[in-house]
């Protein structure tokens, strides 16, 4: 198996972290989510990556491409052969779901994978500004022995 240009590539993509996982599958995340995973031993799929939805429906129609085992309820894909896909068109996908996985990360998360921490105002619950008081409701409690019963 040809992994060494998909490790090069991810690697590529802002933030990405590898791991190697489940003894014997390299994945790659982007703020310790999982957005790709290639199997490092022969098996019944070399990669699974995240897509949308669309991406999904389509991809799983075309020969070589399944619903990734155990992910695909997320809209993972898996290829059971290296030429399932162009490496260009693979590119382009592992690229998406780099920017899938990014874009559900808190914003916290991505602010701090960006480097922007200080851009953003942080709000606190002992801020100085003083709250509205709140309205004073009065109810009349009614017991149940006092209801009216029909």
């Amino acid at each position: 198996m040809e992994i060494d240009w998909v490790r090069e590539f991810c690697l590529s993509l802002p933030h990405t972290t590898e791991k190697l996982q489940w003894e014997d599958a390299l994945v790659f995340k982007v703020g310790d989510k999982m957005y790709a995973v290639v199997s490092l031993e022969p098996d019944e799929t070399w990669i699974s990556f995240k897509c949308s939805a669309e991406e999904f429906a389509a991809l799983v129609e075309r020969p070589g491409v399944v619903p990734a085992p155990y992910l695909a309820r997320a809209q993972w894909v898996a290829l059971e052969t290296e030429d399932a896909l162009s490496r260009d068109e693979l590119r382009l996908l592992l690229a998406a779901a780099h920017s899938l996985i990014f874009a559900k990360l808190p914003k916290s998360t991505q602010f701090a994978l960006s480097g922007n921490k200080g851009s953003r105002a942080v709000h606190t619950k002992s801020s100085n500004r003083s709250k509205p008081p709140k309205p004073s409701v009065t109810r009349k409690r009614v017991s149940r022995s006092n209801r009216k019963r029909k």
